[in-house]
């Protein structure tokens, strides 16, 4: 009967959650739009800048650097005179302004060291701290090519013959794309399982379920299926829909072996949601809890930042959080192609963090149906 008992109250779940419309919503954006929209927006990444430039010089060397802003990093520049500049920059029209004086080239061959004026409009955060940068090494680079024709150039001791794996043209909408559905996964099985325990609350069905002769296990169990479910199949259809699909992303491993190290994590993020939910009275207070605990979790389980790069205290620290081994597991199997024999330890840490997370939410559970009782 007990089991009987835990699908019963899952499927109730199921219908509690269709007559949600707000959380269905979520989880519709969550693993569409939110997936689409960030691989898509690249903040990190310079893309189709609009640029223009005053040449003053008018020599091959001045036409060979115009020529090297090319897209997908910049728009074709546009030639215009320095008041135009000030006005274009003033309006918004351009992000990047460069002037190249007259007599530049000859400068430059005669061992001389002219200056490059470059505007940047600061105001566009993301594409000046980037944008400055590559205006900068394109620039340098073309002149140095240019100096090799006339003069020797330098033998070098060291030949570095430079191969990049998984990604060969290190295109980050890959890796975003899995990483923001790796947050996705972990966000809405917080959200879900706690929203569905606060509901019962806020409706006043904790009462019915109290004098029927089901066990606290039995209902926190109901619930991190049914919510671990949910979540589950919106992040299948996510990988196969948006992630292959629209943004024609490579997955390199075996989906299977994902989708059971995901269930894995489900088991103990889900937990983690009966918890916090445990200690709201309410939905507000539920969106205050999140928030102090999904930043910490989305920035420092090495999603967003390797982990390498972090203080090693913190790196031992989160190796008591499911999302750092769940990171850790998804991408090696969907960048790498890993086997189990490889993420066999993040498995391993899965199952021992997710059990000992339903433990003690199991026993802040029953005690909170005491209370209530």
């Amino acid at each position: 009967m007990r089991a009987d008992h835990i699908f019963q109250l899952g499927l109730k779940e199921f219908w509690s959650l269709a007559r949600d419309p707000v959380m269905l919503a979520l989880i519709l954006f969550a693993f569409t739009g939110s997936v689409y929209s960030a691989t898509r927006a690249m903040p990190e990444t310079l893309n189709n800048a609009p640029i223009a430039i005053v040449d003053e010089d008018r020599s091959p060397l001045s036409l060979r650097i115009i020529s090297a802003f090319r897209p997908p990093y910049f728009l074709p520049p546009r030639l215009v005179t320095q008041g135009e500049m000030d006005a274009r920059m003033d309006a918004g029209l351009d992000t990047f302004a460069l002037d190249i004086p007259p007599g530049f080239q000859d400068d430059v061959l005669a061992g001389r060291s002219p200056a490059i004026q470059l505007n940047v409009d600061a105001t566009r955060m993301g594409q000046a701290f980037a944008g400055s940068g590559y205006v900068q090494t394109i620039v340098t680079r073309e002149i140095d090519e240019f100096v090799q024709r006339y003069r020797a150039a330098p033998s070098v001791p060291i030949d570095l013959a430079l191969r990049v794996r998984f990604n060969p043209n290190l295109t980050k909408s890959w890796f975003t794309a899995l990483t923001k559905l790796i947050d996705q996964v972990t966000l809405l099985s917080i959200i879900l399982t706690g929203a569905a325990l606060l509901r019962e609350r806020e409706r006043g069905t904790i009462e019915h379920l109290l004098v029927m002769p089901v066990t606290p296990f039995e209902i926190m169990t109901s619930k991190v299926w049914a919510m671990g479910l949910v979540v589950l199949v919106a992040c299948t259809c996510s990988l196969f829909v948006v992630v292959q699909g629209l943004l024609a992303v490579p997955l390199s491993g075996s989906i299977p072996l994902f989708l059971l190290g995901a269930a894995m994590n489900l088991f103990a993020t889900t937990s983690m949601g009966i918890f916090m939910g445990t200690f709201a009275r309410s939905m507000p207070q539920f969106g205050l809890l999140v928030i102090l605990v999904l930043l910490p979790l989305q920035m420092l389980s090495g999603g967003s930042t390797p982990r390498e790069s972090m203080p090693e205290w913190i790196q031992y620290v989160m190796l008591a959080a499911p999302s750092t081994h769940f990171v850790m597991l998804a991408q090696a199997i969907l960048m790498r192609g890993a086997g189990l024999s490889v993420i066999w330890p993040q498995f391993l840490w899965l199952a021992l963090i997710g059990s000992t997370f339903f433990g003690i939410a199991l026993a802040r559970f029953r005690h909170a149906i005491g209370t209530m009782a």
